[in-house]
């Protein structure tokens, strides 16, 4: 029985953080965003977020934060939501959940904590900007 039941693998499906001017708060601030660098269209796409680990040795975890996307139109990106400097200490986890055709993909993304940062930057595909990629 296990045997015929097949997961399909993400793939050209990233994660990124990069850095953008933010009028509100007049300084550059993080911001996910999901980037499909595939041939194909990604349908009913849905983004569950959340941070959680220890700052000073207390258990700390955010609420989550739910987003749907219609679609993601292939070799393009979606901004998903601010990443707060106060949760860049913590893991930062991104659920991702989408539809191709009539098969559904799952993949969970993590920045590790500190790992948005400046010495983590790369070019990313599609964006063509520097930023913190996670495939």
């Amino acid at each position: 029985m296990r045997k015929d039941i097949t997961i399909p693998t993400v793939d050209n499906v990233y994660l990124a953080a990069l850095q953008e001017w933010n009028d509100d708060f007049m300084q550059k601030t993080w911001y996910a965003y999901l980037i499909n660098d595939s041939a194909e269209k990604l349908e009913s796409v849905i983004i569950v977020s959340n941070a959680s680990g220890t700052i000073d040795g207390e258990t700390r975890k955010t609420s989550s934060l739910r987003h749907n996307f219609a679609e993601v139109l292939p070799g393009s990106s979606i901004k998903i939501e601010l990443i707060e400097d106060s949760v860049l200490v913590l893991d930062n986890s991104f659920m991702v959940t989408f539809f191709i055709g009539n098969t559904l993909y799952d993949k969970n993304y993590v920045f590790t904590a500190g790992s948005i940062t400046e010495n983590n930057i790369v070019e990313l595909p599609v964006i063509f900007k520097e930023g913190v990629l996670l495939k």
